[in-house]
């Protein structure tokens, strides 16, 4: 069963006072526009390749960007709350505002690879297709490369690879000398019989601690074909980052256990997704995966231990390009594979990436990115200066740790309404069976305003007559202590009461003050009042569906103008594509890299005082820690 939405369509030419429309959750703003009798064009056929259907969302929350949002619209139009009518599914209840086409639309911006955006669709790999001919005079020295060397021409930066080198004969005398040579850069990563020049497609990679995010996109026109996910395997062997380098501490083999969880689930990804868009597999010619310092290592078989240990140094923090067989990923064979750059141990290639995707660097006002997650991470500055440090959040945040704990999906408890009793929303309007991040929060925010949960994160002790009845008969007593049910037994999916604990809550209060924590010990580095914030952009899996009332309720962010808190979807997912469609954007994030500046939450003295107030919820009483002991702790710890 979706949920029945309603959209009010504004036309500054037929309808200025706006037109109510009947949507469906999930449904496009075209679908709905054109059914509703509005003429929007879809001069690509709502693919995304073109930005005739573009809109703005007057009122609403407004659905993160996609990689298409940003070719066709570019940055300034997108923050603006510009989006493409055929690429944006409706979430909420809102209004639009059809926007006029422009003179230079669609194919013909896409044709000049040069977008009104400032984006070049530049992915680097060039596909061209020649004749040529086998050597047949044995008085004329030369070979089979000679011959493909000299119809191409002008423009190969090194040799023929050895493993293509071994096919060359083959490919040659297949087809009559008819070759389509692809090249990345100038290198050549394939040749393949027949022209194949209308093929060229990349993957973009996130790789989480927690969940692993593809997109399959067409180099040429920047098209999103297919979007692939799910869990990361490597969790059964920790839900944090610390808890993944220790099960490979030290330990080859279980390094590459950890290894072959990730190249396994991302070699699946891609022929899912292939299969789902029709695309060979072979035409895959670029990949980009972007994950933090721990990921990146394990997916190149690097041991993490030291990432580990003081000073969480990483092997490498450079940019690389690699044969897609030195990593190996078997199911494109004819790819590079290009990792982004890493800031330091604990700040890595993802965040670099969210940094590219939200144009952070270039804004004049100060700007915040928090990338919530199992491994958080926070950026804060503008062009003169970006400042970055880590927000170890654990997985609490992500549905694990929490005894009903589950990830955003059908049967998910994502958002509660507490009153006389409790009411739930709940994914798919189905029977709960968990609760997720989203819901999580609520929960506790509505759950301190109703006087259930103590401000000090205890549940209600045995005095609950101020509460009403069926609030107070809530309250329970299990093996685990005191609980809160959620959903008794007979209304959810699983047969058993949802419910909320008292460590449910500890952990959410452990994650919740990290993220917050990290936001308030920026700010305090560059001298910045909450004020002086412009935005705050929520990123990560799920912080497009955050309720942010209830995240500054329980001071998951630091008090701030609702109005200044904007969602921004997975950025680092949204960069690794930006990386993937231009090198333009891609060699950019390695100067990022170097320019962003890290700051190290264990080793700042100020950190466990802010940690200490950021953990509690509002109103609580926050006990101080004495500088002098603390200094004194130091100094022994000197000794």
């Amino acid at each position: 069963m979706t949920k029945s939405l309603s959209v009010r369509i504004v036309d500054p030419e037929t309808a200025p006072d706006g037109v109510a429309a009947k949507a469906e959750a999930g449904e496009t703003y075209l679908d709905v526009a054109q059914r509703a009798g509005f003429e929007v064009a879809a001069t690509c056929g709502g693919r995304g390749r073109c930005r005739s259907c573009r809109i703005k969302i007057l009122e609403g929350d407004a659905p993160p960007p996609g990689i298409t949002d940003r070719v066709q619209l570019g940055h300034e139009e997108v923050h603006e709350r510009f989006r493409l009518s055929c690429q944006t599914r409706i979430i909420a209840d809102g209004a639009i505002l059809l926007a006029p086409p422009r003179a230079e639309t669609g194919h013909k911006i896409l044709a000049a690879r040069e977008l009104a955006a400032g984006m070049r669709l530049d992915s680097g790999i060039e596909k061209r297709h020649l004749q040529a001919a086998a050597p047949h005079d044995e008085n004329d020295q030369t070979s089979d490369w000679d011959e493909v060397r000299a119809v191409f021409g002008d423009g190969l930066a090194g040799g023929i690879p050895v493993e293509i080198l071994r096919r060359l004969p083959g490919l040659l005398r297949e087809k009559s000398g008819s070759l389509t040579v692809t090249t990345f850069n100038g290198e050549v990563v394939a040749i393949e019989p027949g022209d194949t020049t209308a093929h060229k497609y990349g993957m973009a990679f996130d790789i989480g601690t927690t969940s692993i995010v593809g997109s399959l996109l067409d180099l040429t026109s920047g098209e999103e074909l297919a979007s692939v996910g799910g869990i990361n395997p490597q969790a059964v062997h920790g839900g944090d980052l610390m808890s993944r380098i220790a099960y490979a501490q030290f330990d080859a083999k279980k390094l590459q256990t950890l290894r072959a969880k990730v190249l396994g689930a991302v070699n699946s990804f891609v022929g899912e997704a292939c299969a789902g868009a029709g695309v060979d597999p072979a035409h895959i010619h670029k990949v980009v995966v972007v994950g933090n310092t721990c990921m990146h290592h394990i997916f190149l078989g690097i041991d993490p231990t030291h990432v580990g240990l003081a000073p969480y140094a990483p092997a490498i923090r450079d940019a690389m390009v690699l044969p897609a067989a030195e990593v190996p990923l078997k199911s494109t064979p004819n790819a590079r594979v290009c990792l982004l750059p890493i800031v330091a141990g604990f700040v890595g290639a993802d965040t670099v990436a969210a940094v590219l995707a939200t144009r952070l660097d270039e804004s004049e006002e100060i700007r915040a990115l928090v990338d919530i997650g199992t491994n958080g991470e926070v950026v804060m500055g503008s062009r003169k200066r970006l400042m970055a440090c880590s927000a170890p959040a654990g997985p609490a945040l992500e549905g694990a740790q929490i005894r009903h704990g589950m990830r955003g999906a059908v049967g998910a408890i994502e958002r509660v309404e507490i009153g006389d009793d409790v009411a739930l929303g709940v994914i798919g309007a189905a029977p709960p069976v968990g609760i997720c991040g989203s819901g999580l929060i609520d929960a506790i925010a509505k759950m301190l305003d109703a006087g259930v949960l103590e401000p000090s994160g205890l549940l209600r002790g045995e005095d609950r007559t101020d509460l009403p009845p069926a609030l107070a008969a809530r309250l329970v007593r299990d093996d685990a202590g005191v609980a809160f049910v959620l959903s008794w037994a007979r209304n959810s999916g699983i047969d058993e009461d949802i419910t909320l604990t008292q460590n449910d809550i500890r952990q959410l209060q452990l994650a919740k003050g990290a993220i917050c924590s990290g936001v308030m010990l920026l700010q305090r580095v560059m001298r910045i009042r909450g004020e002086k914030i412009g935005e705050l952009m929520l990123c990560g899996g799920f912080g497009n569906y955050i309720n942010t009332e209830s995240a500054l309720r329980i001071r998951l962010l630091p008090e701030l103008p609702l109005d200044r808190i904007t969602y921004f979807g997975n950025a680092a997912a949204l960069g690794a594509q930006m990386a993937l469609l231009s090198e333009t954007e891609r060699l950019r994030a390695s100067e990022l890299a170097r320019s962003i500046e890290h700051v190290s939450l264990a080793t700042d003295p100020e950190f466990q005082e802010i940690f200490v107030e950021a953990v509690q919820f509002p109103g609580a009483a926050v006990t101080p820690i004495r500088r002098g002991a603390r200094r004194g702790r130091r100094a022994r710890a000197g000794e």
